[in-house]
């Protein structure tokens, strides 16, 4: 198994070597699909890549939580949530990669 994190310069490198653009073009590719999904998730949009999965936005209401420490209840504000469902193609190439 691998520790390694996938960096946004690692995706340009895979870029470079697949598609053939430059070191330069494909690191500017890489920042446009970033910004790209962050824009549309900051816009409350969902977004889904076909074959990965869905960045989902859902709301949480507000509520009352508790210090675990002190015992001392608070008011947890409302808030926006962000999660990642994976796509049943990419569960499966993660279960067939064990």
């Amino acid at each position: 198994m691998r520790n390694k994190t996938l960096t946004r310069a690692d995706l340009a490198e895979a870029i470079q070597r697949h598609v053939g653009l430059s070191k330069a073009e494909s690191a500017t590719f890489v920042e446009s699909v970033v910004n790209e999904v962050s824009a549309a998730l900051a816009a409350g949009e969902n977004v889904k890549i076909s074959g990965f999965g869905s960045f989902v936005l859902n709301q949480k209401a507000e509520r009352v939580g508790r210090n675990p420490k002190t015992g001392i209840e608070a008011k947890i504000p409302a808030r926006r949530v962000l999660n990642f469902r994976a796509s049943h193609s990419l569960k499966d190439a993660i279960s067939k990669a064990r």
